[in-house]
C-alpha cells in the first residue's frame, strides 16, 4: 500500500488517495462495487469474495431476500468474513448509459459513507466504484467521488468517520483519480 496523496477536508475527514489492494485495507470497512442482487462474480466484487470467504456472498444473499435489491442510495452491510476489516457496505453504482449516472454515482458514495456514521465507524476504503464493468469513464468519476466525499464532509461536521481511503489497485485507475486530486488540491497544500 503507498499513500499518494492526503487531504484533511474543511471539518477535519482526512481523504487519503491509496494505491493499492482494497482488500487488505485495515480499516472498519471497505466499500463494495456491487450489483443491486449482490451476486459477487466479477470484478471488486469477486475479489472480496474470494478473499473473505463465503460468508459474505451468504450474508449478502440473507440481506436481499430480507431487503430487497440494493439501490444507489441504499448500500448493504455485511460483516467482512476473513478480510482485515470489520463490514463490508455494497454500494451499488450506476452503468455508463443508463441515465442520470453522475446523481447515482454521487449517491452510492454519501449512501456509503452515511451509512459507515450511522454505525458508529471511523475508517472506510473504497475503490473507484462503475468505472470497472460498470463503464463509468474514470475522469468523470474521480470528480464525482471527490465531490461526494467533500459534501459530505460539509454536511456531517459531527461525523464519526474521520478517514476515507480512496483504494486504487491498477495504474490505469489510478491516473486520472491523481490528475484530479492534484488539480483539485494543488500538491503544495494537499497535506494540509
Amino acid at each position: 500500500m503507498t499513500t499518494i496523496g492526503v487531504r484533511t477536508l474543511a471539518n477535519g475527514l482526512q481523504l487519503l488517495l491509496v494505491h493499492g489492494d482494497l482488500t487488505e485495507q485495515r480499516v472498519d470497512a471497505i466499500v463494495n462495487a456491487a450489483n443491486e442482487a449482490l451476486q459477487h462474480g466479477g470484478g471488486v466484487a469477486a475479489a472480496i469474495r474470494r478473499k473473505g470467504g463465503p460468508t459474505i456472498q451468504a450474508e449478502s444473499d440473507a440481506w436481499v431476500a430480507e431487503h430487497g435489491r440494493v439501490s444507489h442510495d441504499r448500500p448493504a452491510l455485511t460483516s467482512a468474513g476473513t478480510l482485515p476489516c470489520r463490514h463490508v457496505i455494497h454500494a451499488v453504482g450506476p452503468r455508463w448509459g443508463a441515465g442520470d449516472e453522475h446523481a447515482k454515482l454521487g449517491q452510492a458514495v454519501a449512501a456509503s459513507l452515511e451509512l459507515a456514521d450511522r454505525e458508529g465507524m471511523t475508517s472506510v476504503a473504497l475503490p473507484a466504484i462503475s468505472t470497472g464493468i460498470f463503464g463509468f469513464p474514470k475522469a468523470q468519476a474521480a470528480e464525482v467521488i471527490f465531490d461526494a466525499i467533500e459534501n459530505f464532509d460539509r454536511e456531517h461536521p459531527d461525523a464519526s468517520l474521520t478517514q476515507v481511503r480512496l483504494t486504487l489497485f491498477d495504474d490505469s485507475t489510478l491516473t486520472p483519480f491523481l490528475q484530479a486530486f492534484q488539480s483539485r488540491w494543488s500538491a503544495d497544500d494537499s497535506s494540509a
